[in-house]
């Protein structure tokens, strides 16, 4: 069976599914595509309001097929370098939609694969999950913006640890630095991912896209630029309806039931 992404509703959460057991779930152009049509179409679903990306049986994500990557070799680089493209469209996509995305990690979670969970803004793995970034393990460097995310989550050292030695890392020690906000049972990471969709999924949209834009935003703007940001996003959310749901609310000591 071909590498697909599947695609499931429960209540008001997205769940994308890596399907390509034979391969650990590992990814391919077929899956990065279907990640990116899936998020544009979430994007203008209001009934939407959080993703979840996990994958099929006992693991998350083996990352890039290293078959097709040897077949690759044999053809002009510019082929590999389209099928890159197409993962980095998916994971700019993930950075830039404006709804919550959570991973649920079990099992496998090793090259591009991680680099999609660092890419999430919310994460939770089972306590036994493998976590790698094993690329200079067979001669290669990393893709799917893992450089990106570690540089600015991790001191270099540990960083460079990572990525230069190929080891693997425990979801404990990845917790630890803030990179995963769960780590739960064997078996659990779903439930639990879907428990936290469902606390986000009660609060005001128009604000959780403009947190999401703010913080992907604060890593490089100066101050000044920032707190201008910061003004703006505050005024455009004062004057949404969901504000005054929100304000009254709170003095009434009820629960605020939002757009």
């Amino acid at each position: 069976m071909p590498a697909q992404l599947k695609s499931a509703t429960q209540g008001e959460t997205l769940i994308l599914t890596l399907s390509n057991p034979e391969f650990r779930n590992a990814l391919g152009p077929e899956i990065y595509a279907a990640g990116t049509e899936a998020l544009i179409a979430a994007e203008s679903n209001p009934d939407i309001k959080s993703v979840i990306i996990t994958g099929e049986g006992e693991h998350f994500c083996a990352g890039g097929n290293l078959n097709r990557l040897l077949e690759n070799r044999k053809r002009e680089p510019q082929v590999q370098a389209s099928s890159i493209e197409g993962l980095h469209g998916w994971i700019q996509a993930i950075r830039t939609f404006p709804k919550p995305v959570i991973a649920a990690v079990e099992g496998a979670c090793a090259g591009a694969g991680f680099s999609l969970v660092l890419m999430c803004d919310m994460a939770v793995a089972a306590s036994n999950s493998v976590i790698v970034l094993a690329y200079s393990n067979v001669g290669l460097s990393t893709d799917g913006g893992a450089t990106w995310s570690l540089a600015r989550a991790l001191p270099r050292p540990l960083a460079s640890e990572i990525l230069m030695l190929g080891g693997k890392v425990s979801p404990q020690m990845l917790q630890q630095h803030g990179l995963l906000n769960q780590v739960c049972e064997p078996g659990q990471a779903l439930a639990q991912a879907l428990a936290l969709a469902q606390r986000l999924n009660g609060r005001p949209g128009n604000v959780l896209a403009s947190i999401k834009e703010l913080l992907a935003d604060g890593v490089t703007e100066s101050m000044p630029t920032q707190l201008d940001a910061e003004k703006k996003h505050f005024v455009s959310n004062l004057h949404h309806a969901n504000a005054e749901t929100g304000i009254r609310a709170f003095f009434a000591k009820q629960s605020p039931k939002y757009l």
